[in-house]
């Protein structure tokens, strides 16, 4: 993975059909996708269960680009070394999951993955000043998690901190949560430069009728690249 500022699109497979995660992530791909966003939901931390190590392990000989997984579960540290085993490029913990979160990213590292932290939206820019040199991408969560189709909760103000705070490190800044044409331009022009997007990528496609997920992400993405800086 090369380090770039450049807007990614990350089209979350949680609005992909279920029975058909392999030609949905072929198909995102095929179509644009910079990187495939995997939402691991455990029904505690949030109120949702989804994905485990032997899903994303499945999914993963189908992931050419980057495989982007974001942890929804609590506690982390115990299922680090299965989701490094299932393939993971980044993996993300919430900074609200548990009490060492230095820890967390340190083991995160250590297992040969990127380093991802997600903030809650009620959780302040500042929480990460000193993590930043563990981490490789912040989440700044635009909904609170644990399902799809929220409505976007503008942050834009931690977006500009965490940008400000982040100068010339290597870090992404990755927007999660009611990503859409309207929302993109608001985040890019903050900072932001992955954009995850799950049911504004998937609307109006298939894995019979791919082309509507190419014209989703290219709109998302045009509009994002539009307004960033």
């Amino acid at each position: 993975m090369t380090f770039t500022r450049s807007i990614k699109i990350a089209p979350s497979i949680l609005s992909a059909d279920f029975a058909n995660f392999g030609q949905e992530i072929q198909a995102i791909e095929q179509q644009g996708a910079d990187w495939v966003h995997v939402d691991v939901m455990d029904g505690h931390f949030v109120p949702n269960l989804t994905f485990g190590p032997p899903a994303v392990k499945a999914f993963r000989p189908h992931v050419k680009t980057v495989m982007d997984v974001h942890l929804m579960i609590s506690p982390v540290d115990a299922y680090i070394d299965a989701y490094a085993d299932a393939g993971a490029d980044i993996l993300t913990a919430h900074l609200e999951a548990g009490p060492h979160i230095h820890r967390t990213l340190q083991a995160i590292r250590g297992a040969g993955m990127k380093a991802g932290l997600a903030l809650n939206p009620g959780t302040p820019a500042e929480a990460v000043t000193h993590l930043l040199d563990l981490t490789d991408l912040i989440c700044v969560m635009t909904v609170n998690p644990g399902f799809g189709g929220q409505k976007f909760i503008d942050m834009t103000a931690k977006i500009r901190a965490l940008r400000s705070m982040i100068g010339d490190r290597p870090v992404h800044i990755e927007i999660d949560g009611g990503v859409t044409p309207d929302t993109a331009p608001l985040v890019a022009a903050a900072g932001a430069d992955v954009l995850v997007a799950g049911s504004a990528v998937f609307k109006g496609g298939s894995v019979t009728d791919p082309a509507p997920y190419g014209a989703n992400i290219r709109a998302i993405r045009d509009a994002a690249s539009a307004a960033a800086p």
